[in-house]
């Protein structure tokens, strides 16, 4: 069997999974929440140890209802990203009230300069990727998975006429410069960890990260326009807010540290409007600075 032939399967059982209610999703995904908690899953332990690391003055009660509410609401956006995958882009974007910053982005497009979107882990980034592809072609970085089959699924359910989709691997670069040189859009999920060798560490959240510098470099040499976008979710029954802003010019400054740390600074400025509609179930620190002597901080006890 292909792997086309195993996407095709497993993108008809998501699809009847979600055409199940909203309220029953939404039920089923509350219940996988609660049992990461109770056997205590990958899920349940790295978005603790993200928030004994970036909310440090939490008192106890306050970082169990957060460590809570993430599970809760990573666990909606997976239900809420099946929906999305299965229905037509025009009735996801119905969901989309208020649109701030819209006519910005098209503004942007419009200027024939190449627009660079960061879109941070925040609410629901599918979403996001309908709403970009229904204002014009725009090119999107993704990390394809290690199998065959998922690949092939990922490239059927983002597969709309206006994306495509770039693999995060070396001709990746040469891809993003064209379709900027063109005029044209790219985004990118800027808060994933690079390998080592490839990022900067700069500040998040007060805490070295090793941060992409993608981003930097195209906006350097490019010249283009750097927005940062997001869908927030304002309500538990699919209800979001579309908001584009002007990203800090500092992000294309050549210099990659003062470029990455301002780049940071605009993921964690989204990352604060909602904590809980973060992705903190990621490893974000794994890799320390070099001779810092750091361990990882996932290899140690929880202090909860």
């Amino acid at each position: 069997m292909t792997p086309e032939t195993q996407a095709s399967l497993l993108y008809r059982g998501v699809a009847l999974l979600a055409r199940l209610p909203w309220p029953w999703l939404r039920r089923l995904a509350d219940a996988i929440a609660w049992l990461w908690r109770r056997i205590d899953a990958r899920e349940s332990r790295v978005a603790r140890r993200n928030i004994e690391l970036v909310y440090p003055e939490l008192l106890p009660a306050q970082r169990r209802e957060l460590h809570r509410a993430i599970l809760h609401t990573t666990a909606r956006q997976a239900m809420e990203t099946l929906r999305f995958w299965t229905r037509p882009a025009h009735e996801n974007l119905a969901r989309l009230s208020p649109r701030d910053g819209e006519p910005l982005y098209d503004q942007a497009l419009a200027s024939g300069r190449g627009v660079i979107v960061i879109a941070p882990h925040f609410g629901n980034w599918e979403l996001l990727n309908q709403w970009l592809a229904s204002r014009g072609p725009i090119s999107i970085l993704y990390a394809p998975p290690e199998s065959a089959m998922g690949d092939a699924f990922l490239n059927r359910v983002r597969g709309a006429d206006a994306i495509t989709q770039v693999r995060a691997e070396e001709p990746a670069v040469r891809q993003l410069w064209k379709a900027l040189k063109d005029g044209g859009a790219v985004g990118i999920l800027p808060d994933q960890q690079p390998k080592q060798g490839d990022g900067e560490f700069a500040p998040f959240f007060g805490i070295p990260a090793l941060t992409m510098t993608l981003v930097s470099r195209l906006a350097e040499r490019t010249d283009a326009i750097v927005l940062c976008a997001w869908c927030e979710r304002t309500g538990p029954d699919l209800q979001f807010a579309l908001h584009v802003e002007p990203a800090p010019a500092q992000i294309a400054d050549p210099d990659l540290l003062q470029a990455t740390t301002a780049l940071n600074a605009c993921i964690e400025h989204v990352a604060r409007r909602d904590p809980a509609q973060y992705q903190w179930t990621y490893k974000r620190f794994s890799w320390r600075p070099p001779g810092s002597g750091e361990p990882n901080p996932y290899t140690l006890p929880s202090s909860s």
